[in-house]
């Protein structure tokens, strides 16, 4: 069996679009290649008082239309090819909403949950000196990611600030308010996915009241989409995060499972009521419902999932959550996928908000946040729909037809240095 390589599955997506678009490989091949690649080591006293030393990347992979801009995950599963797909996948994913940013990521190999608080501290301040030639508000944004939060943000910021020796809020985004946060950005992600799989609906001509729906990664995004899509009307029939997966017939009440995810130290596991029962991940994926949102890691929508599964719709909250021999199947089979580069990017929409905001030293009430964000991603929607329509091709293709013209043009008039 061929071993997963999520930079492969980038590329030939890459390959797909730019045949459609008739570009040789010359026109579009700097997006074949990061622009950089760093590896950190990262020591860290641990609270024993040993010595423990981990390993940091961050990729910028293209600037070509602005400041690099992306998350720092830490997973023990983080490795280069990996960051390399992710930076990749932000340059795209900015370009199809069309704001001023290029693509950027960066990671720490590390089991989180295996540190204390200290620790964890510790180490994203180290990893934030090794990475500082390479981040700044007019170079490099970070931002969340799986497992790092507002405060990792907070940490990130003020080890930059104190190099620097002043405030500098605007080299991260995902911040606490109190330092430069914007309002609706924990909420962004889901919220756009939320909105991305209400306009497929309304094109195959279905409304979100009464669509069954299953939510995979019960964390900032899966939780936030559930939350909105229940408001909207929709029955949640199956969620799961790394803890469990349940299924529920007559839909859970969301407000519920909050309620209990919260006191639960953010896990599922354990959580009770009637008609719920435990389910495996593999029957979560290809539970009977309408619309499914893989939420959580890359590779999760495999060819054997891809052949059992029942949704009829799916919306991408994940990064590469299909590989590329899943998507052919689920093309042959009719299923309507929205690709992650435009169903999750409302997170990045509202980041390019909170630097906006940190510039002007502004802030923006929350329904200004709200406003703007649907308008972007609903007319980026629309974009993407019609070259869909233009080129005859899948949906993912068509996202990566809209953002390599934007990112071919733009390269094309910068030239090439020297």
């Amino acid at each position: 069996m061929t071993e997963y390589n999520p930079y492969e599955e980038m590329l030939s997506t890459l390959d797909l679009a730019a045949s459609k678009l008739n570009l040789e490989e010359s026109d579009y091949n700097f997006l074949r290649y990061p622009e950089r690649e760093l590896k950190v080591s990262c020591p860290v006293r641990m609270d024993d008082g040993t010595i423990k030393v981990f390993e940091g990347y961050r990729v910028q992979h293209c600037s070509v239309r602005g400041p690099c801009k992306g998350g720092i995950r830490f997973h023990h599963d983080v490795n280069m090819d990996e960051v390399k797909a992710l930076a990749a996948w932000m340059s795209l994913k900015c370009a199809v909403v069309n704001i001023p940013y290029g693509g950027g990521k960066g990671g720490i190999q590390v089991d989180p949950t295996q540190l204390s608080l200290n620790e964890i501290r510790n180490l994203t301040r180290r990893y934030t000196a090794g990475i500082l030639p390479l981040i700044g508000p007019e170079k490099d944004i970070p931002a969340p990611d799986v497992n790092t939060n507002a405060q990792v943000m907070g940490w990130i910021m003020d080890t930059y600030s104190m190099f620097m020796g002043y405030s500098v809020p605007g080299v991260v985004t995902g911040k606490p308010l109190d330092i430069g946060g914007s309002l609706g950005r924990p909420e962004a992600t889901g919220r756009g996915v939320m909105l991305t799989g209400r306009e497929v609906l309304k094109k195959l001509d279905r409304s979100y009241p009464g669509t069954k729906v299953a939510i995979q990664g019960y964390g900032n995004v899966g939780r936030v989409a559930a939350t909105l899509m229940y408001e909207e009307g929709c029955k949640i029939t199956a969620i799961g995060d790394v803890s469990c997966s349940l299924y529920c017939e007559d839909g859970f009440d969301i407000e519920d499972v909050n309620a209990y995810w919260e006191s639960n130290k953010g896990l599922l596991k354990g959580y009770q009521a009637q008609g719920v029962q435990e389910i495996t991940g593999f029957e979560l994926l290809t539970a009977d419902v309408d619309l499914l949102v893989p939420a959580a890691l890359e590779n999760t929508i495999t060819t054997d999932v891809a052949k059992a599964l029942k949704a009829t719709v799916i919306v991408e909250g994940a990064n590469g959550p299909t590989t590329s021999e899943a998507d052919k199947i689920l093309a042959e089979r009719g299923i309507m996928v929205v690709p992650d580069i435009l169903a999750n990017a409302g997170g990045v929409i509202v980041s390019y908000f909170e630097w906006v905001q940190n510039i002007q030293s502004l802030m923006w009430d929350i329904n200004e946040v709200n406003k703007n964000l649907e308008r972007i991603l609903l007319r980026a929607f629309d974009e993407v729909w019609e070259a869909r329509t233009t080129y005859d091709c899948r949906f993912r293709t068509a996202a990566y037809i809209v953002a390599m013209k934007r990112l071919v043009e733009a390269h094309n008039i910068r030239g090439v240095f020297p």
